[in-house]
């Protein structure tokens, strides 16, 4: 099933202290171009969410949104640096003790001075962390996943339908090619006749002016290449690895020989069935571009 490079996908996370959310969002890119928004605590898992990302999206370029909101304060401890307190305090004894001042020492006094806190952060496990982060990415990924796939489906039926629509056309052609020989041999009858002024014209002449005329508009190569090459975009179109490269190949050639039967035609409804048949070819250069 093909896929669109285009999607959003969301996932939630929810875990004993924290909240991880994670956001995927995409656009067309020729290539994967990925980048990653973490918090400060998580920047060490960039790589590995990019690793997760390239291992489910081959083209695109894709932008991940992680944020973490905590449930609980685990990650810092406030303590007590009791060396320092107590020289503070046996400072401030021997101060009032030596000098005429009043004795006014309290807690809000205290917790003014420099170093009498200790503030630790609690150790983490980053493996722990990185094993629920791209837990919670996998999730999105699949989200992810199933809406490029639902857009891809969508993509598949409307390049089915286009390919359907100009193989009508080529075969219009196929039918309408021979019709313009024998048409351009009565007219070069005709023609002949009325500057002979006569009835008796070389019949040899005729034939061979116009082989020579069925030569240089003959497009049966041309429209054999073009149906197998829309078959083999039917094909691609039912297999289950990216095709968006293969494709922009496949409808250069489709292109090639498209241009080359209207470089041939000297028919005004081959011509006109040409311009048509180019104008739904564009429509699908433009809706491969979407596709992985």
């Amino acid at each position: 099933m093909i896929k669109s490079m285009t999607g959003y996908g969301r996932a939630v996370g929810v875990f004993a202290d924290k909240q991880i959310t994670v956001e995927l969002r995409s656009v067309n890119n020729r290539y994967l171009d990925c980048g990653v928004k973490l918090p400060r605590l998580y920047a060490f898992c960039e790589e590995a969410v990019k690793q997760a990302v390239k291992q489910s999206v081959t083209r695109g370029k894709v932008d991940v949104f992680v944020t973490v909101n905590l449930t609980q304060s685990t990650d810092v401890r406030i303590g007590l640096n009791r060396p320092v307190l107590e020289g503070y305090l046996a400072a401030m004894k021997t101060m009032a003790e030596n000098y005429p001042v009043r004795d006014d020492i309290s807690v809000s006094t205290l917790a003014r001075l420099p170093d009498v806190f200790t503030v630790e952060k609690t150790e983490q496990d980053e493996e722990a962390l990185k094993a629920q982060l791209l837990g919670v990415v996998a999730e999105a990924l699949k989200n992810y996943d199933a809406m490029r796939s639902a857009e891809g489906e969508a993509l598949a039926q409307d390049l089915g339908a286009k390919a359907e629509l100009i193989l009508e056309k080529v075969a219009f052609v196929e039918a309408r090619s021979p019709q313009t020989v024998a048409e351009y041999r009565e007219k070069l009858l005709a023609k002949m006749q009325e500057v002979l002024t006569s009835a008796s014209v070389d019949e040899a002449r005729i034939l061979t002016e116009a082989a020579i005329f069925a030569d240089k508009v003959a497009v049966d190569e041309e429209t054999v290449r073009l149906r197998s090459h829309l078959d083999q975009l039917r094909t691609m179109l039912r297999a289950a690895e990216p095709i968006g490269r293969k494709l922009d190949f496949l409808m250069q050639e489709i292109n090639r020989e498209t241009n080359t039967i209207g470089s041939k035609c000297a028919d005004l409804e081959i011509a006109r069935t040409v311009v048509d048949l180019k104008a739904e070819l564009e429509k699908i250069r433009e809706q491969i571009q979407n596709i992985e």
